[in-house]
């Protein structure tokens, strides 16, 4: 045999080799992950933490803080802090990882999120046996520190994080959406605010709103613009439509049901508001707090964690001094089809832990994970934005209750801040969570997608009935691969180890290491060919 002929026979044999390593390594995943006796003390871990900040130096302080404070407690973990201002990228970089087993130790997602990481084989460690250790568990007798018992956990915030049966998270913070509503301007129309707003209340004021003087000025703040609605997450807008009327969304089990004849209503309702300009959204317009702080919106809907730029004296609000206007702002639920039983979407980061082939290693993330929960941190983080403790041991702490008590004061306990707060800790009972299921975030994006797509048509003039928003569905349908037959409750095209996007991910990743790998041996054996 010719050395050419050797050579080329000797690539044949160790590309599926190689092919045969990197599937081995990324797509047929870790072995499931089982509870170490103890911790092994001996031994130093280094893990990496991702993380969401908003570019909040307080926040990203409070995590340095955070690590700090554990690694003196455990000197054998380093935790190795990464920090994104986007959840958005830390999934894609996740799922980006998965292929090669580099996934970080412990990040802060969302369910829907995890949902799609743990289609890869025993990627997320399941919790449970590693929450109810009587020595590492939750309240765990060989904690150094002092943690949250599962029963001193929120009841609804756990849960939110089972998927299925099993535990893959734990609630890191809640928050819920608010409406931030300038009460001078809902008097100067003659209008009362109401402790929970309906509907067609909020509709009819943002219709009076758009009444205009003879010079074309808006009547309402004497200015050339004027938004009276704003809603800043639209897909929540439709997700919590469809709640507060019953209406199917999606099952557990991940039947689509969201194109139905509410949501055409909905759909139509939208269309209505956004002819007359009296209704716009966050992508369009832009973010509602600007366009509430300089005079020109009576309603913006937002999260609670983003009521620092919410109101007149907003500590963090993104405009001009001299177009910052002098104005009452009142916070409430966010509008209800049935006052009587009002109902708000949940939301806020969670906190999973990602599996490894050293079951220490898991340990250790899980430590760290716990650390999380602590009081000093639960509290510390919750007084950045508006959002709540996930442990009633935090609600409960005589630290926590003098932070509320001091609503008004400074800055830090800006008054519409510590308002957004008690709304939602006065309405726990009444958030509501989506199911949760591998392609559930594509379904919350269609969501969205159908109210900026009617409200930027409507805009732009076209006539939106229903042939339109029909014509709709079938667009979203097809933009975010939520199949026809999977809307009929028939999941097997719908459903896979991973999203076609990480697919070609780890296919590109393969044929990488493959054409390195040949590379390398070509060139080993044309050094040994000249030997």
């Amino acid at each position: 045999m010719s050395m050419k002929k050797g050579r080329l026979s000797l690539l044949i044999f160790l590309v599926p080799v190689m092919m045969s390593l990197c599937a081995c390594h990324g797509l047929k995943g870790l072995p499931e992950f089982e509870m170490p006796e103890e911790f092994d003390e001996s031994r130093t871990y280094n893990i990496t933490f991702w993380a969401k900040n908003d570019t909040n130096k307080t926040q990203s302080d409070i995590y340095k803080k955070t690590i700090s404070d554990f690694e003196a407690l455990y000197p054998n973990i380093n935790v190795n802090l990464r920090l994104y201002n986007d959840y958005g990228r830390i999934y894609n970089d996740v799922i980006t990882n998965i292929s090669t087993n580099t996934t970080p130790n412990v990040c802060i997602t969302y369910p829907d999120h995890i949902a799609t990481y743990k289609s890869g084989v025993n990627t997320v460690a399941v919790l449970d046996g590693l929450a109810s250790s009587p020595d590492y568990g939750l309240g765990g007798a060989r904690l150094r520190f002092d943690g949250p018992k599962a029963s001193e956990i929120i009841p609804e915030f756990l849960g939110e994080c089972r998927l299925g049966d099993e535990l893959y998270a734990l609630p890191f913070m809640r928050s819920t959406e608010a409406i931030y509503i300038n009460e001078d301007m809902v008097h100067d129309m003659g209008y009362e605010v109401p402790d929970i707003l309906t509907w067609d209340l909020v509709w009819e004021i943002s219709e009076k709103a758009m009444e205009k003087d003879s010079d074309g000025d808006f009547k309402l703040n004497g200015q050339k613009v004027m938004i009276p609605f704003i809603y800043k997450s639209t897909d929540n807008m439709m997700i919590s439509q469809l709640r507060q009327k019953n209406a199917p969304y999606s099952t557990p089990e991940g039947d689509i049901e969201i194109f139905n004849d509410t949501t055409t209503q909905l759909l139509l309702e939208v269309s209505k508001h956004a002819k007359t300009g009296a209704f716009s959204t966050f992508k369009i317009s832009s973010y509602p707090g600007n366009f509430l702080n300089a005079g020109q919106c009576v309603f913006a809907i937002d999260s609670t964690a983003g009521a620092t730029w919410m109101g007149a004296d907003a500590p963090l609000s993104d405009i001009a001094e001299e177009n910052r206007k002098e104005f009452t702002t009142v916070v409430r639920p966010i509008p209800q089809f049935d006052p009587d039983h009002p109902k708000m979407i949940s939301q806020g980061p969670s906190v999973c832990v990602f599996n490894k082939e050293d079951p220490q290693e898991v340990l250790a993330s899980w430590l760290f994970t716990q650390f999380l929960l602590t009081n000093e941190v639960q509290i510390a983080y919750s007084k950045t934005e508006g959002y709540v403790p996930v442990t009633s041991k935090a609600r409960q702490s005589e630290e926590y209750m003098e932070y509320l008590a001091l609503s008004g004061t400074d800055s830090e306990h800006y008054g519409v801040k510590m308002d957004a707060t008690k709304m939602l800790l006065d309405n726990t009972a009444n958030t509501f969570t989506t199911p949760v299921f591998n392609g559930s975030a594509s379904l919350r994006d269609a969501a969205g997608a159908l109210v900026e797509n009617v409200t930027k048509a409507t805009r732009r003039g076209t006539d939106v009935d229903e042939d339109f928003i029909e014509k709709t569905y079938e667009d979203v349908r097809s933009l975010y691969k939520l199949d026809v037959r999977r809307q009929n409750g028939d999941k097997s095209d719908a459903e896979g180890p991973l999203p076609f996007a990480s697919k070609l991910l780890i296919a590109a990743l393969i044929a990488a290491w493959v054409m390195i790998g040949a590379v390398f041996i070509r060139r080993l054996l044309v050094q040994r060919l000249h030997s």
